[in-house]
């Protein structure tokens, strides 16, 4: 007789959906991870590097490193830092789209951060073609050391290499990724050495750019910019009043001032 237990494995075995057929990973410019099988990105259209105001020494050298990376050359992983809605993510998104512009085959894969367990799968995935690929990991921060292993040991290199032309880029407003917590390590023999090396996670990423509120007129700046790509006219002041509102200052508050600036004109963007 049929062990129960087997039975019942089997029975959600087949009611379990199977997993989708591999994208063609020659054919889209970006794709999303889901942990286990690979698809590509709908309606992938970046903000233009030309509306990216107040970013442009992050923006030429995240450029560099991806054209390099998409010429086949040696390519830094990055860690992209700093304040939120300083434009981290929509950089990432801009610069692979900009070498693409040129002429580039690199592609953009985004993995949710909760699936840092299952890069070693997208890796071997992506090992199958020659195609540059660019991992985005949006948004990542670490409560605990132990959390951090995954990260830690996909950039340090286990038994099995990365592909050569893959390389992680991790947006995070912690520059350390970990708390600098001196209590949490209490139990440790010697909790500076223990803090020591959970910091220096950060320092595997061969190319760290940092991300900074804007000033005042560096804000104005970014709403005309989006204001005149999509010819809505607007009063600097309203702007600013906008940006007061909100109790800060960013490329984020920028675009929601634009967005509400085209409902009130009946606009669609």
């Amino acid at each position: 007789m049929t062990d129960p237990l087997i039975r019942i494995a089997e029975a959600l075995e087949r009611l379990a959906p199977p997993p989708a057929p591999p994208a063609d990973l020659e054919a889209h410019p970006a794709y999303v991870w889901r942990g286990r099988d690979i698809v590509p990105a709908r309606a992938f259209a970046p903000t233009p590097l030309a509306l990216l105001q107040g970013v442009e020494k992050q923006r030429t050298a995240l450029l560099a490193n991806l054209e390099r990376l998409a010429a086949g050359h040696a390519a830094q992983d990055v860690l992209l830092w700093g304040a939120r809605g300083t434009g981290k993510s929509a950089l990432v998104k801009g610069a692979v789209a900009e070498v693409q512009a040129q002429g580039g085959r690199l592609a953009l894969v985004e993995a949710a951060t909760t699936h840092l367990d299952t890069l070693p799968d997208l890796f071997a995935l992506l090992a199958t073609t020659a195609r540059p690929f660019a991992i985005f990991l949006d948004d990542l921060g670490f409560d605990a050391a132990a959390d951090a292993r995954a990260l830690r040991s996909l950039l340090e290199g286990g038994a099995e290499a990365r592909p050569a032309h893959c390389r992680l880029l991790v947006t995070s407003n912690r520059r350390h990724l970990l708390p600098r917590d001196l209590e949490a390590q209490s139990s440790a023999i010697n909790p500076r050495d223990s803090i020591d090396d959970d910091l220096a996670l950060a320092d595997r990423f061969g190319l760290s750019l940092g991300f900074h509120v804007v000033d005042q007129d560096t804000y104005v700046a970014i709403v005309r910019g989006y204001a005149e790509a999509h010819g809505l006219v607007f009063d600097p002041q309203d702007a600013i009043q906008w940006a007061t509102r909100r109790g800060s200052r960013s490329g984020r508050v920028a675009w929601q001032y634009v967005v509400e600036l085209a409902g009130r004109h009946g606009k669609r963007l």
